[in-house]
């Protein structure tokens, strides 16, 4: 059924006269009395001081100011309709914004928010990701999941995962290269790096291999990418032996395509933090903070 716009009185009339050039045709699309829709038009007219229509036996053609202020009512209705129909499709079927990075949002939620939809079927889900983390709860999101300590974000923060980290690889790229019997063996072969603009707030290799004891500077061979998608994608062509979060990588582990090569590390301090919106929560919203909180 074709959606009734809302009502607004004389501004409809005059872009329905300006549109259709007749106040015969005007008053049929409207389903008024062409007196009513003349009457109208007087009005602004004597409002304004102008004649807005050039009227003839063949029609109502605009004037120049009626040129004038068409083109700024057909700007307003146009933006004013739209806003109608989202009002409309929100009210219909309620949307939630989830804010992350790509890593998380690839390897982690897109796994699982099928489920979430099978709760809710409902609610529309609307995934946000960005390789800036500052971007933080800007642009509405309803619930942010980003990666730092817990300084970096305010109080209310909750620690969905810790930061658990294993290099790994592919089982035929270890068997050309390794064993890789330590940390120094690791610093030899050929590493895969995320890179990121500004102070990196993960583990990256120069940070882990130095919790290790062993410093490195960059080898022929390593690869940066600046997504962790790509690095994932990266080590399973045998490119090289990435950082792998656990919670990110679980299911390549389990299925056998990467293989850890060293030992876990892990940092309590840091992790995926999720960040609820600070504005009054839909019934939609705290659901999905809910849910969030349960899986991880």
């Amino acid at each position: 059924m074709k959606e009734r716009p809302l009502d607004l009185g004389w501004i409809r009339i005059f872009d329905a006269v300006g549109r259709l050039g007749s106040l015969t045709r005007a008053a049929q699309e409207l389903g008024l009395s062409q007196p009513a829709v003349t009457y109208q038009i007087r009005r602004i007219e004597e409002q304004l001081g102008v004649a807005l229509f050039h009227r003839s036996q063949g029609g109502s053609r605009l004037s120049e100011p009626g040129e004038l202020l068409h083109r700024a009512v057909r700007s307003g209705l146009e933006r004013i309709d739209e806003a109608a129909r989202e009002i409309r499709r929100s009210a219909r079927s309620p949307a939630i914004r989830i804010f992350t990075d790509y890593g998380f949002a690839a390897f982690w939620l897109m796994p699982r928010v099928a489920e979430f939809r099978r709760l809710h079927p409902q609610v529309d889900v609307h995934i946000v990701a960005s390789q800036n983390l500052d971007d933080g709860m800007e642009g509405g999101a309803d619930a942010a999941v980003l990666f730092g300590s817990q300084e970096d974000f305010p109080p209310g923060a909750r620690l969905l995962m810790s930061e658990r980290v294993v290099p790994v690889c592919t089982p035929g790229f270890l068997a050309r290269f390794g064993p890789f019997d330590n940390p120094t063996a690791l610093a030899h072969a050929p590493l895969l790096h995320l890179e990121s603009a500004g102070k990196p707030r993960w583990l990256t290799w120069t940070s882990w291999l130095a919790t290790h004891g062993v410093k490195r500077e960059p080898a022929q061979g390593d690869l940066g990418l600046n997504t962790y998608g790509f690095v994932i994608q990266a080590a399973l062509a045998e490119q090289g032996i990435a950082l792998g979060w656990i919670g990110l990588i679980d299911a390549f582990l389990a299925a056998g395509t990467l293989v850890a090569v060293a030992p876990e590390t892990e940092r309590k301090d840091f992790g995926y933090w999720l960040m609820s919106s600070p504005q009054p929560t839909t019934s939609a919203a705290r659901a999905l903070t809910e849910w969030l909180v349960k899986e991880a």
